[in-house]
């Protein structure tokens, strides 16, 4: 199970008014979306079946043992098939078979897609098309699986009416090649505890202090479930996330390995409001029993108050000499929390891979900083995108797009890109300059210095788990 920390929250209006109506499509079973026909005969032609796999029965067993070799892991055990075919409600597992095989009823690829929310700017959430484990087998490597399966999961969500996609990755190099951009970076750090020393807020003590209590398993889950529905919306490139993540997260796995290590604190306000809660696990010393490391599953705090409390539980722990977290954002505050910022090693790694399906759609979901006009000139390797696009921003920040032409007059700024460039542009990850430097968009100066300010993200984007 992979690590997930979402940090600090950021006020939002959960209420706000979304550009389109687009909330159906957020509760829509994705099982209900029918198979893409152009993939289906592509890869009919080479002799491949592609399908929708049925949860109920041994075709789903079979399905889970392609995810394991492909993702190199062992196979799975009874209970833990049980409880992966538990959190599959609402997805569609697919498969690539082949009769000729010898195994002809083990798929030689699969991906596994469902319906999720992508926040796009702070308290303006999409619904997104998630695509998750995509494999191919080692014996059919280079015939054009991949391809025809991501192509074709791109075709069908837009075929519904899914404005965007998304994913996390194995391999970094695969994805561009189908438009999908490098939208949020993530963060993993190791801190020396010893060396490091809190300088930031201690919300545990003074006149009107906050407090901090070990919970049991089943009150962690319930804490990040609900926390993370808040804060997710207030950041940027999060998505919603589901039941069984949580599960694994506070080791409540079907199966799960190590789940009895794992442990969990509450911090509550001076008011009683429970406001952050921290899900870690101690990593013993061979040789020393004070030169511990605590490894942080999960650390989600609404507002910085509760952040600098857990932060701080965890950097002065008995006993720990190293704290470790991955999927921290960019910008992480807890750099401004301690005295030696030389005591953290930090690195940097792309994460969050988003991909526009619906130019208008998406442009239109977020706001902006500056009123102005800028023409997209899109070009797109799957054809779902590709022409101009007008987006008129007014004085109180709010987007319209009209499609037309390139040169067309819009009275502003024109820019050509690729449906990649645009897609880590939407959620303000990565600056239009420094695409403009790198040559990956087309445009003068003053155009991508306009787009830096009008895109500029209220929060840091990030996406604190693995999908």
């Amino acid at each position: 199970m992979s690590v997930t920390v979402a940090s600090v929250g950021v006020m939002t209006d959960q209420n706000a008014a979304q550009p389109s109506d687009l909330s159906d499509l957020s509760a829509l079973d994705a099982g209900t979306v029918p198979l893409d026909p152009a993939s289906t005969a592509a890869l009919a032609a080479v002799g491949l079946t592609y399908r929708k796999v049925d949860v109920a029965g041994e075709d789903f067993d079979r399905f889970a043992l392609a995810m394991d070799r492909g993702f190199l892991g062992q196979r799975g055990t009874p209970e833990q098939l049980e409880g992966f075919r538990g959190a599959m409600d609402g997805r569609r597992p697919i498969g690539v078979f082949d009769d000729a095989a010898v195994e002809s009823g083990v798929p030689v690829a699969t991906v596994d897609t469902w319906v999720e929310e992508v926040t796009v700017d702070v308290g303006r959430v999409l619904p997104m098309w998630a695509i998750s484990g995509v494999t191919v087998s080692p014996t059919h490597r280079r015939r054009g699986i991949a391809r025809a399966m991501l192509e074709g999961e791109l075709r069908s969500a837009a075929a519904a009416g899914f404005p965007i996609a998304g994913l996390t990755v194995s391999e970094a190099t695969i994805y561009g090649r189908y438009g999908f951009g490098q939208a949020a970076t993530a963060t993993s750090w190791s801190v020396d505890a010893r060396r490091a020393g809190w300088i930031g807020p201690r919300p545990t003590e003074g006149e009107r202090p906050g407090r901090i209590d070990p919970i049991e398993r089943e009150h962690a889950r319930e804490d990040v479930t609900a926390l993370h529905d808040v804060v997710r919306r207030g950041r940027p490139g999060e998505i919603r996330a589901w039941a069984n993540l949580w599960r694994f997260t506070v080791g409540l796995g079907a199966g799960q390995e190590g789940a009895a290590k794992v442990r969990a604190v509450r911090y509550t306000d001076a008011d009683g409001v429970r406001r952050g809660v921290l899900v870690y696990e101690i990593e013993n010393h061979p040789d020393d029993f004070t030169k511990n490391t605590l490894a942080v599953r999960s650390l989600i705090a609404d507002g910085p108050e509760a952040y600098a409390a857990l932060w701080r539980f965890a950097l002065t722990h008995d006993l720990v000499a190293t704290v470790k977290a991955e999927l921290l954002s960019a910008d992480e505050p807890l750099r401004w929390l301690i005295a030696d910022t030389r005591a953290a090693t930090v690195t940097e790694r792309d994460h969050h891979w988003l991909r526009v399906l619906d130019v208008a759609a998406c442009l239109e979901a977020r706001t902006y900083r500056v009123p102005g006009a800028v023409t997209f000139v899109v070009s797109d390797p799957v054809g779902l995108t590709d022409g101009a696009w007008t987006l008129t921003i007014d004085e109180d920040g709010a987007g319209s797009v009209t499609a037309g032409e390139a040169g067309a007059g819009a009275g502003g700024h024109e820019v050509h890109l690729g449906i990649a460039e645009l897609s880590a542009l939407l959620v303000g990850g990565v600056r239009a300059t420094t695409l403009r430097a790198a040559g990956r968009v087309e445009c003068d100066g003053d155009a991508a210095s306009w787009l830096d300010v009008a895109l500029a993200p209220l929060a840091q984007p990030r996406l604190s788990v693995w999908y």
